[in-house]
């Protein structure tokens, strides 16, 4: 085989085309098929909550938070019954401690003047609110915070100008009834003893949160409970109301009617404020507030200015109605107190109840055509090929 001879020149590939061969490159761009259309979506089930959403479609109120999404009738069950379980293992747990430990006479449980008996009774009833949390999340599949109020969480910025509002009602109303106990009949008054200052540490410390868990669980857990299982709220947060305030009194032993129907009181107004703050923070500060002043004024006076005193039916009456009127008053006070605090009285919510049909709908493609490539050169300009290089071979 012999070279290219002399003068040549090379003029590069020969093009295909003029041998039948199909163009190297097409002459225009060709759109892809469209997308199939996305499959529906599931029918029959809950849509998913996202991260960070409030778990309702719709706003609710506090007593109806358990109607969440994903409702159903036997998650508060599960949640009682696994509240009763975590319970009894903890209050089995303290008392264990006690006994082993000696720190408290047994025989003084009693006595909540003393600041041992007080810490330990605190303690066993402090731990109802970790259970409680463990109640929404498991059963409900829901944060802790709604066991506390509307927002998902303790409004804190409320309690300071409840608390003043509690002291002037139910603090100077528990003031005046211990003062009329101590006119009836002798009364030894001895005054503080040597523990009286660590009596106010464990009563300052652990009451608020000892009276916090008792409205967990009476004004929260089981009353969102009773008031879920009906069809209106404000049927079942009357029901809810009066049967937890039975509970709460029957609760504490009341030793005669007037007791119970006092205590009884008590749970009702816890609820009322509860409904008029959409939460538990007025329940909270009334609870408290209630107990700490009769701590540490029975503290003070020492003797037998106890916190169960035997009282005759009179002056036990008066007392009665006395607290009615202190709660009354309380009451009264926190529903003016909407106007300036304005506490949230409805959860925050996000509809996610659209119908598939509109859900698929509303889907359009998001791709888009590429444009059609330059069209090449008229076949007239392409240069004919150097017979050198034609498949049949250059001499």
């Amino acid at each position: 085989m012999t070279g290219p001879g002399p003068g040549w020149s090379y003029g590069g590939p020969p093009p295909t085309r003029p041998w039948g061969a199909q163009p190297q490159v097409p002459r225009s761009w060709v759109p892809a098929p469209p997308l199939p259309p996305p499959p529906p979506p599931p029918t029959g089930g809950r849509p998913v909550t996202p991260p960070g959403a409030p778990p309702f479609d719709e706003p609710q109120p506090y007593a109806w938070l358990m109607r969440s999404r994903d409702w159903a009738w036997w998650r508060p069950l599960l949640g009682l019954l696994l509240f009763a379980v975590l319970y009894a293992v903890a209050a089995v747990v303290v008392v264990f401690v006690v006994v082993l430990t000696g720190v408290v006479p047994v025989a003084d449980l009693l006595q909540l003047t003393d600041p041992g008996v007080l810490l330990v009774t605190n303690a066993s009833l402090i731990v109802a609110i970790p259970i409680v949390w463990a109640a929404w999340a498991v059963a409900h599949g829901m944060g802790r915070g709604w066991s506390g109020s509307v927002r998902g969480r303790i409004r804190w910025q409320l309690l300071r100008p409840l608390t003043w509002r509690a002291l002037v009602t139910i603090g100077v109303g528990v003031v005046v009834t211990i003062g009329l106990s101590l006119t009836d009949g002798p009364v030894s008054i001895t005054g503080p003893d040597g523990s009286y200052v660590w009596l106010l540490v464990v009563v300052l410390l652990t009451t608020p949160l000892q009276s916090a868990a008792e409205e967990f669980v009476f004004r929260g857990y089981l009353s969102q409970t009773v008031a879920a299982w009906f069809r209106t709220e404000r049927t079942g947060a009357v029901v809810a109301a009066v049967l937890t305030a039975a509970l709460f009194s029957a609760a504490h032993a009341p030793p005669d009617v007037l007791t119970f129907a006092d205590r009884f009181v008590f749970g009702l107004a816890a609820s009322w404020v509860t409904r008029l703050t959409g939460g538990l923070e007025a329940a909270i500060v009334l609870h408290a507030v209630n107990n700490v002043v009769v701590f540490v004024l029975a503290g003070a006076l020492g003797g037998d200015t106890g916190t169960a005193l035997p009282l005759s039916f009179g002056i036990s009456l008066l007392i009665t109605l006395l607290d009615v009127v202190a709660m009354g008053a309380y009451v009264w006070l926190v529903a003016r107190a909407r106007r300036t605090l304005r506490p949230e009285l409805a959860s925050p919510a996000v509809d996610l109840r659209r119908p598939p049909t509109a859900r698929q709908q509303t889907w359009q493609p998001t791709w888009v055509p590429a444009p059609p490539l330059l069209p090449q050169a008229p076949a007239s300009t392409v240069p004919e090929p150097d017979p050198r290089w034609s498949r049949e071979g250059g001499a």
